[in-house]
């Protein structure tokens, strides 16, 4: 089967509060007849949502609750401050990541853009295995020339995620959905041979050896072969069984 591809400046331009967004995942499972407008993809298994937002100077989302779904931010321009009830004060520069999970506990949260001019996060939210798990927090710091994962992965058999304190800070969240971040050189190539979503944050790459693909381009297929041909910042989703 043939990569698909969506490009973010074909779908609707939305948002609220402080900022502007394009979504580009939208699964119906959690948003019902919404999902059906505005072209975005469906998801893939607990991955449900995906936005691309620019926040406006001082912009903010305002403070808001959440429940039951894991909150992925990920830094593509600029800087945030965190406001909430969890790492309250905590301050993402690009290209940090912050993963924050509601479980049954919940969480509210607001983030601010600090500064005089626009910024950019890509946020993307993901259903939890089971309810009513402890309210978490992570934030990842990746590198140039690496992929980092930052959410999913299996549990150990005993149910634990991690053997110590050290491990369970830096461990991603457990959860059949895998998000990888890629901070890739050009020439760099990264291989999949699963179902996956990927979206090219910025950057240009090569797909398949043969299909040009650029900033905003969200890719889904059965295999990903993808080669940058400039500095690319990536995000990958797959689902384990």
């Amino acid at each position: 089967m043939e990569t698909a591809i969506i490009h973010r400046d074909d779908l609707h331009l939305g948002g609220f509060a402080g900022l502007r967004e394009h979504r580009l995942v939208m699964a119906p499972r959690l948003w019902g007849e919404d999902a059906s407008h505005g072209n975005a993809h469906p998801g893939l298994g607990n991955f449900v949502y995906m936005a691309d937002a620019r926040f406006n100077p001082k912009g903010d989302t305002r403070m808001h609750p959440h429940q039951e779904i894991d909150v992925i931010s990920i830094m593509l321009e600029g800087r945030l401050i965190h406001e909430g009830s969890m790492a309250h004060g905590q301050e993402l520069t690009t290209p940090a990541v912050q993963v924050q999970r509601a479980g049954g506990e919940g969480f509210s949260h607001n983030e601010v853009n600090p500064d005089e001019v626009k910024n950019r996060m890509l946020q993307l939210w993901v259903l939890p295995d089971q309810a009513g798990e402890k309210a978490d927090y992570r934030l990842y710091q990746p590198l140039k020339g690496t992929v980092t994962r930052v959410h999913g992965g299996e549990v150990a058999s005993d149910g634990t995620a991690a053997q110590s304190d050290k491990e369970t800070k830096t461990r991603p969240l457990n959860n059949h959905t895998l998000i990888d971040v890629g901070l890739l050189n050009p020439g760099q190539e990264i291989i999949f041979e699963e179902s996956f979503i990927a979206y090219v944050a910025l950057g240009r790459a090569m797909l398949d050896g043969n299909r040009p693909v650029l900033e905003g381009d969200l890719l889904s297929g059965d295999h990903l072969n993808l080669k940058a041909t400039s500095d690319v910042h990536l995000v990958v989703i797959r689902q384990i069984h």
